[in-house]
Protein backbone atom coordinates (compact mmCIF):
# COMPACT_ATOMS: atom_id res chain seq x y z
CA UNK A 1 0.00 0.00 0.00
CA UNK A 2 2.64 1.96 0.98
CA UNK A 3 4.88 1.08 -2.73
CA UNK A 4 1.12 2.39 -4.35
CA UNK A 5 1.16 5.63 -2.87
CA UNK A 6 4.59 6.32 -3.71
CA UNK A 7 4.26 5.97 -6.80
CA UNK A 8 1.28 8.19 -7.25
CA UNK A 9 2.88 10.74 -5.30
CA UNK A 10 5.82 10.55 -7.82
CA UNK A 11 3.55 10.91 -10.86
CA UNK A 12 2.02 13.66 -9.56
CA UNK A 13 5.01 15.64 -8.75
CA UNK A 14 5.54 14.76 -12.61
CA UNK A 15 2.26 15.92 -14.25
CA UNK A 16 2.63 19.18 -12.47
CA UNK A 17 6.06 19.88 -13.28
CA UNK A 18 5.31 19.08 -16.93
CA UNK A 19 1.68 21.60 -16.60
CA UNK A 20 4.06 24.01 -15.40
CA UNK A 21 6.63 23.91 -17.79
CA UNK A 22 3.61 23.48 -20.48
CA UNK A 23 1.98 26.78 -18.96
CA UNK A 24 5.66 28.74 -18.80
CA UNK A 25 6.31 27.82 -22.35
CA UNK A 26 2.50 28.58 -23.40
CA UNK A 27 3.19 31.79 -21.24
CA UNK A 28 6.21 33.19 -23.64
CA UNK A 29 4.42 32.42 -26.84
CA UNK A 30 1.87 34.31 -25.73
CA UNK A 31 5.00 37.23 -25.34
CA UNK A 32 5.50 39.22 -28.57
CA UNK A 33 9.03 39.58 -29.57
CA UNK A 34 11.14 42.47 -29.13
CA UNK A 35 10.50 44.71 -32.27
CA UNK A 36 13.71 47.01 -33.53
CA UNK A 37 11.60 50.08 -34.32
CA UNK A 38 13.99 53.59 -34.58
CA UNK A 39 12.91 56.49 -34.83
CA UNK A 40 13.41 57.95 -38.66
CA UNK A 41 15.16 61.31 -38.29
CA UNK A 42 13.23 64.24 -40.12
CA UNK A 43 15.71 65.31 -42.68
CA UNK A 44 14.33 68.61 -43.56
CA UNK A 45 15.87 69.95 -47.06
CA UNK A 46 16.36 73.69 -46.94
CA UNK A 47 14.94 76.10 -49.76
CA UNK A 48 16.75 75.73 -53.11
CA UNK A 49 18.85 72.91 -52.08
CA UNK A 50 19.04 69.65 -53.98
CA UNK A 51 16.82 67.19 -53.36
CA UNK A 52 19.07 64.25 -53.84
CA UNK A 53 20.58 62.97 -50.81
CA UNK A 54 23.50 60.92 -50.32
CA UNK A 55 22.31 58.15 -48.02
CA UNK A 56 22.99 54.93 -48.38
CA UNK A 57 20.31 52.05 -48.00
CA UNK A 58 22.20 50.24 -45.64
CA UNK A 59 22.49 52.99 -43.50
CA UNK A 60 19.17 54.80 -43.01
CA UNK A 61 19.46 58.26 -40.60
CA UNK A 62 17.48 57.95 -37.72
CA UNK A 63 17.10 60.12 -34.30
CA UNK A 64 18.94 57.04 -32.20
CA UNK A 65 22.02 56.53 -35.00
CA UNK A 66 22.71 60.55 -34.96
CA UNK A 67 22.46 60.42 -31.06
CA UNK A 68 24.61 57.86 -30.81
CA UNK A 69 27.02 59.50 -33.70
CA UNK A 70 27.42 62.76 -31.99
CA UNK A 71 28.66 61.08 -28.98
CA UNK A 72 31.16 59.24 -31.18
CA UNK A 73 31.95 62.12 -33.14
CA UNK A 74 33.16 64.27 -29.78
CA UNK A 75 34.67 61.38 -28.00
CA UNK A 76 38.77 61.40 -27.21
CA UNK A 77 38.38 57.63 -26.61
CA UNK A 78 37.69 56.80 -30.11
CA UNK A 79 41.50 56.60 -30.29
CA UNK A 80 41.24 53.30 -28.45
CA UNK A 81 43.18 54.93 -26.06
CA UNK A 82 41.53 57.14 -22.46
CA UNK A 83 45.25 58.72 -21.59
CA UNK A 84 44.77 62.54 -21.53
CA UNK A 85 47.41 63.26 -24.56
CA UNK A 86 45.96 60.19 -26.34
CA UNK A 87 42.50 61.13 -27.09
CA UNK A 88 41.31 61.99 -30.60
CA UNK A 89 38.00 62.18 -31.98
CA UNK A 90 36.48 63.91 -34.93
CA UNK A 91 35.98 67.28 -33.43
CA UNK A 92 39.44 67.73 -32.31
CA UNK A 93 40.28 68.92 -36.02
CA UNK A 94 36.41 69.50 -37.05
CA UNK A 95 35.63 72.46 -34.60
CA UNK A 96 31.97 73.72 -34.46
CA UNK A 97 33.06 77.44 -34.04
CA UNK A 98 35.21 77.19 -37.09
CA UNK A 99 31.95 75.57 -39.16
CA UNK A 100 33.65 71.98 -38.49
CA UNK A 101 37.16 72.91 -40.47
CA UNK A 102 40.14 73.47 -38.17
CA UNK A 103 39.98 77.06 -38.38
CA UNK A 104 42.79 79.81 -38.31
CA UNK A 105 42.85 79.91 -34.47
CA UNK A 106 42.89 76.29 -33.22
CA UNK A 107 44.23 75.50 -29.52
CA UNK A 108 45.91 72.77 -30.56
CA UNK A 109 47.38 73.21 -34.83
CA UNK A 110 47.81 76.99 -33.96
CA UNK A 111 49.00 77.03 -37.97
CA UNK A 112 45.88 75.24 -39.37
CA UNK A 113 47.57 72.38 -40.24
CA UNK A 114 46.42 69.19 -37.84
CA UNK A 115 49.21 66.03 -37.25
CA UNK A 116 48.34 62.83 -35.82
CA UNK A 117 49.02 61.41 -32.18
CA UNK A 118 51.86 60.84 -33.86
CA UNK A 119 53.32 64.04 -34.90
CA UNK A 120 52.80 63.10 -38.51
CA UNK A 121 51.23 65.86 -40.10
CA UNK A 122 48.35 65.48 -42.47
CA UNK A 123 49.02 65.28 -46.63
CA UNK A 124 46.42 67.98 -46.67
CA UNK A 125 44.22 70.50 -44.72
CA UNK A 126 41.00 69.72 -43.52
CA UNK A 127 37.77 70.29 -45.08
CA UNK A 128 34.46 71.30 -43.51
CA UNK A 129 32.02 68.98 -42.25
CA UNK A 130 28.72 70.50 -43.18
CA UNK A 131 26.31 69.83 -46.36
CA UNK A 132 28.20 66.36 -46.83
CA UNK A 133 24.99 64.55 -47.63
CA UNK A 134 24.73 66.45 -50.62
CA UNK A 135 27.74 65.57 -51.79
CA UNK A 136 27.59 62.43 -54.44
CA UNK A 137 30.85 63.40 -56.39
CA UNK A 138 33.10 61.85 -53.70
CA UNK A 139 34.93 62.84 -50.69
CA UNK A 140 38.60 64.52 -49.87
CA UNK A 141 40.01 67.13 -52.44
CA UNK A 142 40.70 63.88 -54.48
CA UNK A 143 37.34 62.41 -54.24
CA UNK A 144 39.53 59.08 -53.30
CA UNK A 145 36.12 58.11 -51.64
CA UNK A 146 33.48 57.72 -53.93
CA UNK A 147 30.71 55.35 -55.12
CA UNK A 148 32.89 54.48 -57.85
CA UNK A 149 35.54 53.51 -56.09
CA UNK A 150 34.86 49.36 -55.81
CA UNK A 151 38.38 48.51 -53.94
CA UNK A 152 37.83 47.07 -50.10
CA UNK A 153 39.97 47.94 -47.24
CA UNK A 154 43.77 49.41 -47.17
CA UNK A 155 46.73 46.83 -46.94
CA UNK A 156 49.05 49.28 -46.16
CA UNK A 157 46.79 50.53 -43.10
CA UNK A 158 46.57 46.44 -42.15
CA UNK A 159 43.01 46.80 -43.36
CA UNK A 160 41.99 43.62 -45.27
CA UNK A 161 39.62 43.46 -48.13
CA UNK A 162 36.22 42.95 -46.35
CA UNK A 163 32.57 44.80 -46.66
CA UNK A 164 32.58 47.15 -44.04
CA UNK A 165 36.09 48.47 -44.89
CA UNK A 166 34.46 49.89 -48.47
CA UNK A 167 35.98 53.17 -50.15
CA UNK A 168 32.82 54.48 -51.43
CA UNK A 169 31.21 57.13 -48.45
CA UNK A 170 31.26 59.25 -45.11
CA UNK A 171 31.09 55.73 -43.41
CA UNK A 172 34.82 55.07 -45.09
CA UNK A 173 36.21 58.33 -43.85
CA UNK A 174 35.78 56.96 -39.94
CA UNK A 175 37.48 53.88 -40.12
CA UNK A 176 40.22 55.43 -42.27
CA UNK A 177 40.60 57.92 -39.70
CA UNK A 178 41.22 55.92 -37.12
CA UNK A 179 43.79 53.90 -38.59
CA UNK A 180 45.56 56.23 -40.34
CA UNK A 181 49.27 57.30 -39.31
CA UNK A 182 48.78 61.28 -39.65
CA UNK A 183 45.52 60.99 -37.34
CA UNK A 184 44.58 58.73 -35.05
CA UNK A 185 47.04 56.35 -35.94
CA UNK A 186 45.27 53.30 -33.67
CA UNK A 187 43.87 50.28 -34.65
CA UNK A 188 40.29 49.16 -35.72
CA UNK A 189 40.14 46.57 -32.52
CA UNK A 190 41.83 48.55 -29.91
CA UNK A 191 38.37 51.60 -30.77
CA UNK A 192 35.98 48.76 -30.52
CA UNK A 193 37.19 47.39 -27.65
CA UNK A 194 37.66 50.70 -25.90
CA UNK A 195 33.88 51.88 -27.11
CA UNK A 196 33.02 48.47 -25.49
CA UNK A 197 34.07 49.34 -22.44
CA UNK A 198 32.66 52.19 -21.91
CA UNK A 199 29.12 51.88 -19.48
CA UNK A 200 27.21 54.44 -21.61
CA UNK A 201 27.61 53.04 -24.90
CA UNK A 202 25.72 49.42 -25.35
CA UNK A 203 22.47 51.15 -24.64
CA UNK A 204 22.71 53.61 -27.23
CA UNK A 205 24.31 51.24 -29.76
CA UNK A 206 21.13 48.99 -28.59
CA UNK A 207 18.77 51.84 -29.83
CA UNK A 208 20.27 52.51 -32.34
CA UNK A 209 20.76 49.18 -34.19
CA UNK A 210 18.60 46.88 -32.47
CA UNK A 211 20.97 45.26 -30.14
CA UNK A 212 24.23 45.66 -27.61
CA UNK A 213 27.10 44.67 -30.60
CA UNK A 214 29.19 47.13 -30.88
CA UNK A 215 31.69 47.09 -34.12
CA UNK A 216 33.71 49.21 -36.27
CA UNK A 217 31.25 48.82 -38.83
CA UNK A 218 28.17 50.51 -36.64
CA UNK A 219 31.02 52.74 -35.15
CA UNK A 220 31.30 54.22 -38.85
CA UNK A 221 27.99 54.15 -39.14
CA UNK A 222 26.35 56.76 -36.56
CA UNK A 223 29.30 58.76 -36.88
CA UNK A 224 28.46 58.95 -40.26
CA UNK A 225 24.45 59.69 -39.80
CA UNK A 226 25.69 62.36 -37.27
CA UNK A 227 28.05 64.17 -40.08
CA UNK A 228 25.02 63.82 -42.68
CA UNK A 229 22.51 65.95 -40.56
CA UNK A 230 24.91 69.06 -40.00
CA UNK A 231 23.56 71.32 -42.43
CA UNK A 232 24.48 75.03 -43.11
CA UNK A 233 20.91 76.81 -44.66
CA UNK A 234 20.78 80.19 -42.52
CA UNK A 235 23.13 82.94 -43.65
CA UNK A 236 22.29 86.23 -45.01
CA UNK A 237 22.85 85.63 -48.21
CA UNK A 238 20.25 82.54 -47.09
CA UNK A 239 17.98 84.77 -45.81
CA UNK A 240 18.14 86.84 -48.98
CA UNK A 241 17.25 84.68 -50.92
CA UNK A 242 13.99 83.37 -49.01
CA UNK A 243 13.14 87.02 -48.88
CA UNK A 244 13.87 87.61 -45.46
CA UNK A 245 16.10 90.41 -45.77
CA UNK A 246 18.30 92.36 -48.45
CA UNK A 247 21.90 92.21 -48.93
CA UNK A 248 23.63 95.60 -48.50
CA UNK A 249 25.00 97.60 -51.71
CA UNK A 250 28.33 96.34 -51.03
CA UNK A 251 27.46 93.20 -50.58
CA UNK A 252 25.08 93.05 -54.15
CA UNK A 253 27.64 94.55 -55.81
CA UNK A 254 29.70 91.73 -54.95
CA UNK A 255 27.42 89.16 -55.71
CA UNK A 256 27.32 90.63 -59.50
CA UNK A 257 31.03 90.30 -59.49
CA UNK A 258 30.99 86.40 -58.26
CA UNK A 259 28.06 85.19 -60.58
CA UNK A 260 29.50 87.40 -63.94
CA UNK A 261 32.00 86.19 -66.34
CA UNK A 262 33.41 89.71 -66.88
CA UNK A 263 33.60 89.96 -62.64
CA UNK A 264 35.05 88.10 -60.77
CA UNK A 265 34.00 84.56 -62.50
CA UNK A 266 33.40 82.50 -59.21
CA UNK A 267 29.76 80.78 -59.67
CA UNK A 268 31.11 78.33 -62.52
CA UNK A 269 33.11 76.18 -59.75
CA UNK A 270 31.80 77.20 -56.93
CA UNK A 271 27.67 78.17 -57.23
CA UNK A 272 25.14 80.81 -57.22
CA UNK A 273 22.39 81.93 -55.79
CA UNK A 274 20.71 78.71 -58.20
CA UNK A 275 23.79 76.58 -56.60
CA UNK A 276 23.17 77.85 -52.72
CA UNK A 277 25.25 74.68 -51.93
CA UNK A 278 28.25 77.15 -53.48
CA UNK A 279 30.29 74.33 -54.60
CA UNK A 280 30.45 71.60 -57.94
CA UNK A 281 31.52 69.37 -55.73
CA UNK A 282 34.00 68.90 -58.64
CA UNK A 283 37.45 69.01 -59.37
CA UNK A 284 39.53 71.65 -61.14
CA UNK A 285 42.64 72.57 -62.20
CA UNK A 286 42.32 76.28 -60.33
CA UNK A 287 45.95 77.72 -61.96
CA UNK A 288 47.70 77.45 -58.35
CA UNK A 289 51.24 75.98 -59.76
CA UNK A 290 52.91 75.20 -62.98
CA UNK A 291 55.00 71.71 -61.46
CA UNK A 292 52.70 69.02 -60.30
CA UNK A 293 53.67 66.35 -58.00
CA UNK A 294 51.63 65.78 -54.95
CA UNK A 295 50.62 62.29 -55.48
CA UNK A 296 47.56 62.92 -53.66
CA UNK A 297 45.62 65.25 -56.57
CA UNK A 298 43.22 63.99 -58.60
CA UNK A 299 45.13 62.82 -61.12
CA UNK A 300 46.52 60.28 -58.07
CA UNK A 301 42.98 58.84 -57.92
CA UNK A 302 41.82 58.70 -61.90
CA UNK A 303 45.28 58.19 -64.16
CA UNK A 304 43.99 60.94 -65.93
CA UNK A 305 46.14 63.65 -67.89
CA UNK A 306 43.69 66.29 -67.45
CA UNK A 307 43.31 65.58 -63.40
CA UNK A 308 47.10 67.07 -62.77
CA UNK A 309 47.08 69.39 -60.02
CA UNK A 310 43.24 69.47 -59.98
CA UNK A 311 41.31 69.42 -56.46
CA UNK A 312 37.88 69.90 -55.03
CA UNK A 313 36.11 73.21 -55.30
CA UNK A 314 35.62 73.42 -51.51
CA UNK A 315 31.93 75.17 -50.87
CA UNK A 316 32.45 78.67 -49.98
CA UNK A 317 29.53 78.76 -47.20
CA UNK A 318 31.37 80.15 -43.49
CA UNK A 319 34.54 80.13 -45.79
CA UNK A 320 35.04 83.86 -43.16
CA UNK A 321 36.06 80.40 -41.04
CA UNK A 322 37.39 77.92 -42.96
CA UNK A 323 40.86 79.08 -43.22
CA UNK A 324 43.61 78.60 -43.85
CA UNK A 325 42.26 77.89 -47.72
CA UNK A 326 44.04 75.52 -50.72
CA UNK A 327 44.44 71.96 -50.23
CA UNK A 328 48.09 72.90 -48.55
CA UNK A 329 46.96 75.65 -46.60
CA UNK A 330 49.05 78.41 -48.72
CA UNK A 331 46.87 81.09 -48.41
CA UNK A 332 46.04 82.23 -44.49
CA UNK A 333 43.47 85.18 -45.40
CA UNK A 334 40.32 85.35 -47.61
CA UNK A 335 42.23 88.63 -48.73
CA UNK A 336 45.10 86.73 -50.06
CA UNK A 337 42.39 84.19 -51.73
CA UNK A 338 40.93 87.26 -53.95
CA UNK A 339 44.34 88.64 -54.49
CA UNK A 340 45.42 85.26 -56.02
CA UNK A 341 42.27 84.96 -58.46
CA UNK A 342 42.63 88.87 -59.05
CA UNK A 343 46.03 88.94 -59.80
CA UNK A 344 47.72 85.56 -58.90
CA UNK A 345 46.59 82.51 -61.70
CA UNK A 346 49.64 80.35 -62.73
CA UNK A 347 49.71 79.17 -66.24
CA UNK A 348 49.75 75.69 -67.20
CA UNK A 349 48.38 73.42 -69.83
CA UNK A 350 46.73 71.60 -67.10
CA UNK A 351 44.49 74.29 -65.74
CA UNK A 352 40.72 74.31 -66.30
CA UNK A 353 39.09 75.63 -68.98
CA UNK A 354 36.72 77.20 -66.85
CA UNK A 355 40.00 79.46 -65.47
CA UNK A 356 38.79 82.17 -68.12
CA UNK A 357 40.85 84.30 -66.91
CA UNK A 358 44.33 83.16 -67.42
CA UNK A 359 43.99 83.03 -70.82
CA UNK A 360 44.91 85.80 -73.63
CA UNK A 361 44.10 88.76 -73.46
CA UNK A 362 43.22 88.16 -69.88
CA UNK A 363 46.78 87.16 -68.44
CA UNK A 364 46.75 85.91 -64.35
CA UNK A 365 43.47 87.08 -63.62
CA UNK A 366 40.50 89.00 -63.15
CA UNK A 367 42.21 92.12 -62.27
CA UNK A 368 39.92 93.55 -59.55
CA UNK A 369 40.42 96.87 -58.29
CA UNK A 370 40.87 97.40 -54.25
CA UNK A 371 36.60 98.99 -54.04
CA UNK A 372 35.54 95.53 -56.44
CA UNK A 373 37.64 93.45 -53.83
CA UNK A 374 36.18 94.40 -51.36
CA UNK A 375 32.49 94.05 -52.62
CA UNK A 376 33.35 90.63 -53.24
CA UNK A 377 34.65 89.85 -49.89
CA UNK A 378 31.37 91.92 -48.54
CA UNK A 379 29.48 89.19 -50.33
CA UNK A 380 31.55 85.93 -48.89
CA UNK A 381 31.39 87.23 -45.69
CA UNK A 382 27.23 87.26 -46.07
CA UNK A 383 27.70 83.45 -46.58
CA UNK A 384 28.50 82.98 -42.89
CA UNK A 385 25.68 80.71 -40.81
CA UNK A 386 26.24 81.68 -37.38
CA UNK A 387 23.15 79.44 -36.14
CA UNK A 388 25.93 76.54 -37.48
CA UNK A 389 28.55 77.62 -35.05
CA UNK A 390 26.26 77.60 -32.36
CA UNK A 391 23.30 75.37 -32.85
CA UNK A 392 23.15 73.09 -29.44
CA UNK A 393 22.08 69.84 -31.72
CA UNK A 394 25.09 70.02 -33.21
CA UNK A 395 27.04 70.37 -30.41
CA UNK A 396 29.68 68.73 -27.51
CA UNK A 397 26.96 66.02 -26.14
CA UNK A 398 29.12 65.57 -22.94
Amino acid sequence: MIKIYRNIIILSAVFLFATIVSCDKDEKEDIPPTVYNPTTYNMEVPQGFPTNLNIPDDNPITEEGVKLGRYLFYDGRLSGRDEEDSLMSCATCHLQSAAFEIGENHPKYPDGHPHGLNGKETPHFPLPLFNLIWNNEGYLWNGFISKENTNLGIPSYGIPAEPQYHLTNIESLVWMGIVAEHEINGTIEMTEQMIRSIDMYPALFEAAFGDKQINIDRISKSIAQFIRTIVSSNSKFDKYLRGETNLSPAESRGLVLFQTEEGADCFHCHGSAGNPLMTTHLFYNNAKDNVFNDPRDRYGVTGNEIDRGAYKATTLRNIEHTGPYMHDGRFKTLDEVIDFYSEGLVYSEYAHPLMEKLRPPYGKGAELNPPQKADLKAFLLSLTDETLLTEEKYSNPF
